[in-house]
């Protein structure tokens, strides 16, 4: 498990080298992005099977702590879902769409990342007969939140 203080010294290290944290440079024309999740979590291992299916290179590590990362990366309590990723310099909070990812790497917001809270039916790795409209929220460092997309 990625302890915090060794997170918060791969960050600064990052941010020192001008390299991306995560991925393999600052702009890999393949999205990296890594994901931290339950190990026996079968939606989180769905949404890894969604991004990977949408150009992404996903790598993965079992947590079995996954509140000391959503804190580690600033993840707002209400926003809080089953699984985090970074991608770039965006936290991806639960099941967010991979071209809603893409967006924000192309678009470059001001914000710290996306979050779909909760587990709302028909996201990407919750799929099923039934489909539950939801809101991609977007969320910054001091916690504040708008709706960056309805779904």
């Amino acid at each position: 498990m990625l302890s915090r203080r060794d997170f918060v010294l791969a960050s600064l290290a990052s941010m020192a080298t001008g390299r991306s944290l995560f991925g393999q440079g600052p702009a890999s024309p393949t999205p990296v992005i890594t994901v931290y999740k339950d190990p026996s979590c079968g939606c989180c291992t769905k949404w890894v099977k969604h991004l990977s299916s949408n150009g992404f290179v996903v790598t993965t590590h079992d947590v079995q702590n996954m509140d000391d990362i959503k804190r580690a990366m600033n993840v707002p309590v209400a926003l809080q879902s089953c699984h985090t990723a970074v991608v770039d310099r965006y936290v991806i909070e639960g099941h967010v769409p991979a071209d809603l990812v893409k967006k924000i790497l192309t678009e470059k917001p001001a914000i710290l990342g996306l979050a779909v809270p909760g587990m709302p039916a028909g996201s990407p790795g919750m799929e099923g007969d039934h489909v539950e409209h939801y809101n991609v929220v977007a969320f910054d460092r001091d916690g504040k939140t708008h709706v960056f997309a309805k779904r």
